[in-house]
């Protein structure tokens, strides 16, 4: 599998960060490192112990790191959480969360795809 099959299949957009990023092998670099980022787990576990203002803070961030590497699905539903959890939990926030853990295990499903090929 190429790089931009991997992005295919995480629902992201190569063209967009090939055009930010220097290279592939630079783009390479930091798509197999969110494999090792712990920000996801935060989020879960502070979901888990009704810590909405760390699920917040790990939402936002998860956002970030997505719009950085253009995981297009992953950054929209995120950043959905993100809002609907700022100034606390709003109702909608539970089927967010969950569009959010089935984003995450796509996205993390296709680098890991990637870097087996490797």
């Amino acid at each position: 599998m190429t790089l931009q099959e991997c992005y295919g299949r995480l629902e992201g957009d190569y063209g967009e960060v090939s055009s930010r990023l220097p290279s592939e092998k630079f783009i390479q670099k930091f798509v197999l490192k969110f494999l090792d980022d712990q920000t996801y787990q935060l989020l879960v576990s502070s979901w888990e112990s009704e810590n909405y203002e760390e699920a917040f803070r790990a939402a936002h961030t998860i956002k970030g790191m997505c719009q950085n590497l253009s995981f297009t699905r992953l950054q929209d539903s995120s950043s959905q959480l993100t809002e609907a959890l700022r100034g606390g939990r709003s109702p909608a926030a539970d089927g967010l969360y969950q569009r959010v853990v089935e984003d995450y295990q796509l996205t993390a499903g296709a680098i890991r795809a990637y870097k087996e090929e490797l």
